[in-house]
């Protein structure tokens, strides 16, 4: 059974940094932006057999609604 690595990676404007590297989905899923300091968005990079099988932003619960809602527009409005 193939390990799944996530990275999580603080993005403060400029730079990302690694703030968490490891196999535990819930605790790399549950960090939020306030968690760390000058952080203005956290990514993820999830990792298996040495590949990256998938990449996202994370964001905030209240917030996810209207970011997916949001994405779903902008799908509209590139389709057309």
């Amino acid at each position: 059974m193939p390990m799944k690595i996530y990275v999580i990676l603080s993005f403060d404007g400029e730079t990302l940094e690694n703030v968490y590297v490891g196999p535990d989905e819930e605790k790399a899923l549950a960090f939020r932006p306030a968690d760390f300091e000058n952080c203005d968005a956290l990514f993820v990079e999830i990792w298996e057999d040495g590949e990256k099988t998938d990449d996202f932003r994370l964001e905030e619960d209240e917030d996810l609604e209207d970011e997916e809602l949001y994405n779903a527009e902008d799908n509209e409005e590139e389709a057309k």
